[in-house]
């Protein structure tokens, strides 16, 4: 193990959380090759799990900053991987991955290790309704699942998961969720599924797309929602744009693998009203999906690194950067049409407060809730529809 705590001393050394740590690390085992796959997998058990808890947990005195041991503690309390944990932890830590997050409190308070959650996000921000905040936090100590939306073929995929011994449970109609991890994209033919989260999928309760009526999707990343709206109403007339022009070409060619109509696809941003005007020409839509940028909260327990390196100004940073977004999109919306603004955070700043002031941009409110997905262990997001 001796080289394996080197490896994990000079990520934890290394890593800024100025870039995904999925990426940091793809990249630190390119540069480490003689790093075999159990060690990869072993790693990033061990990393993932320290930005997810380390905060919270107070060393007993003298030991305070011991990597070890604060990385055992951590491995011990949010860990679901039986054999990497043992692989790690020694018969003392009577280490069970299937025994409840409350028990390992409590044992690791035996060991004289503190825990609390408050420390994870000690910030005086204020959360969306719908969200506890200590539920959001215990939240945060393991990974969410993987869920995948069925576009067709749905008997067969679960005559394919039943043979494979992949556990799978439909949480609702066309709505699986697994294991993180599930083996299933050699398994299962790519067009018959998407990979979307459960909370997202949710969202396109708020659609309502009725026949040949024209939508645009004004932050349409890798187009998740986009897609999801083509699977709801074909005919649809769909407008999508993004800043990033490879994930447009990725969301492309993700249409392509589908089946579906390409949109007509725009690079624009979405802060610069002229621009979108002139690129644009003047259309005007029947409905506007805007999936804002944001700090991603409702996601963290995905990205844990993001709530270790969190800086609590970013919230006034994203949502001033949501106001205009979402107010300059709104011109773009005939008389009664509707607008439905989403984000992947659970803080108000982000959420009703931009909301609110789209009320001054004539537009009103419908409906708005927080999806809240941590009884699913899913991510949780807002989404509000306001009608012009």
């Amino acid at each position: 193990m001796r080289y394996i705590w080197q490896h994990i001393e000079n990520i934890i050394k290394g890593y800024d959380g100025s870039l995904p740590l999925s990426h940091f690390l793809k990249s630190y085992f390119k540069n480490h090759p003689k790093l075999g796959s159990r060690d990869r997998k072993l790693l990033s058990e061990m990393v993932y799990c320290s930005y997810r808890v380390s905060l919270s947990l107070t060393l007993p005195k003298g030991r305070e900053h011991e990597l070890e041991e604060a990385i055992k503690a951590c491995l011990f309390l949010c860990s679901t991987q039986q054999t990497i944990a043992a692989y790690v932890l020694d018969e003392t830590w009577d280490f069970d991955a299937n025994r409840d997050i409350s028990e390992r409190v409590q044992m690791l308070q035996e060991k004289g290790i503190a825990f609390d959650a408050g420390k994870l996000f000690p910030h005086a921000i204020e959360l969306s309704a719908g969200i506890e905040k200590e539920e959001w936090l215990f939240s945060m100590l393991q990974k969410p699942k993987l869920f995948i939306r069925i576009r067709k073929n749905k008997d067969k995929i679960i005559e394919l998961l039943h043979q494979n011994d992949i556990p799978f449970e439909e949480i609702k109609e066309n709505c699986f969720s697994l294991p993180i991890g599930a083996a299933i994209d050699q398994l299962l033919s790519q067009d018959a599924y998407v990979v979307q989260d459960a909370s997202s999928q949710e969202t396109g309760n708020y659609f309502h797309p009725q026949k040949n009526e024209t939508w645009y999707d004004c932050c349409s990343g890798a187009g998740g929602k986009a897609l999801l709206l083509k699977d709801m109403e074909p005919s649809v007339k769909l407008t999508v744009s993004d800043t990033r022009e490879s994930i447009l070409q990725n969301l492309k060619s993700r249409f392509q693998l589908y089946g579906l109509e390409l949109p007509s696809v725009y690079n624009i941003d979405l802060t610069k009203k002229e621009t979108l005007q002139q690129r644009l020409k003047d259309k005007q839509f029947d409905a506007i999906i805007c999936d804002a940028p944001c700090s991603g909260s409702g996601t963290w327990a995905r990205t844990p690194e993001q709530l270790y390196f969190f800086k609590p100004e970013t919230t006034q940073t994203f949502s001033s950067l949501q106001k205009s977004i979402a107010a300059n999109a709104a011109t773009c919306l005939k008389p009664g049409g509707r607008l439905i603004y989403i984000t992947c955070s659970i803080f108000k700043e982000e959420n009703e407060d931009v909301v609110a002031e789209l009320t001054n941009n004539g537009l009103q409110i419908e409906s708005m809730q927080i999806i809240n997905g941590i009884n699913k262990r899913a991510d949780s997001m807002f989404v509000a529809m306001l009608k012009k």
